[in-house]
């Protein structure tokens, strides 16, 4: 019987039973928002974020998951434990931080408003006045100009996905979009699309409603995992990880 026992539990060791399971990390991503995250024309999912991922998750010896949501209900999911972190161009707000628990920065890029080619338009609640305006929902654009522009009379208009955005802006249906400088370079500017539009004004700081840069947001009793996240990034910016995938997507530097 002995000897039984022993070959039954070496059987199913060696079908992997007693074997440890393979870590996995899940991230919860809004593929709508390239050069960050985007879906390729093959249903694959690409972009400065999502390689950034892969690269934490090898950096931990973790298999990556992603998991496509919303932006305006990935931290819901999160807190409802649909995935392990948020890595998705999250700026850091303290409203968003009596929620969840962020890791170290992975960048820091302010929002610009965009514009027809020849318009007038600044980013000021005086220039706007009457103007609509469009942002992504859930976004911290949208916490700006529901701040600081539509008490005095501008029209904010939010859509579930920035593409959504840059179609009613060049349908006509809006005069201006808030979103990142980056992100409208290279995913609106520099597209045969965006050929007819233009920054409107310099960029916008505010610390109470853009953040402090961008990072991954997970559920505040993962301490653990905040740990192990920042202790990847910390390796990627030191060995030059960071910055070869930076290179990839970007010509400046987007963490400083």
């Amino acid at each position: 019987m002995k000897k039984l026992a022993i070959a039954v539990v070496l059987a199913l060791a060696a079908n992997g039973v007693y074997a440890k399971e393979a870590k996995v990390l899940r991230f919860g991503v809004d593929p709508t928002y390239a050069p960050f995250e985007s879906k390729a024309p093959d249903g694959k999912l690409v972009g400065f974020d999502i390689d950034l991922g892969n690269a934490i998750c090898d950096k931990l010896k973790a298999k990556c998951v992603w998991a496509e949501t919303s932006f305006d209900g990935i931290i819901p999911a999160l807190r409802a434990r649909k995935f392990d972190g948020i890595l998705s161009s999250m700026s850091v707000t303290e409203k968003r931080q009596e929620q969840i628990a962020f890791t170290d920065k992975i960048d820091n890029v302010p929002p610009r408003l965009v514009a027809k080619k020849g318009a007038t338009l600044l980013p000021t609640a005086e220039s706007l006045k009457g103007k609509r305006v469009g942002m992504e929902q859930g976004s911290t654009q949208e916490a700006y100009a529901k701040a600081y522009w539509e008490p005095k009379g501008v029209v904010v208009t939010t859509y579930q996905t920035q593409d959504q955005v840059y179609q009613d802006l060049v349908a006509g249906r809006l005069d201006a979009s808030l979103q990142s400088s980056v992100q409208a370079d290279l995913g609106f500017l520099k597209t045969a699309r965006g050929h007819d539009y233009a920054f409107a004004g310099p960029a916008l700081h505010d610390p109470k409603t853009l953040g402090v840069g961008a990072a991954i947001g997970v559920r505040k009793e993962d301490n653990e995992l905040r740990q192990q996240i920042n202790k990847a990034l910390a390796e990627m910016l030191k060995d030059g990880t960071y910055q070869s995938i930076s290179k990839k997507y970007f010509s400046f530097d987007v963490y400083n």
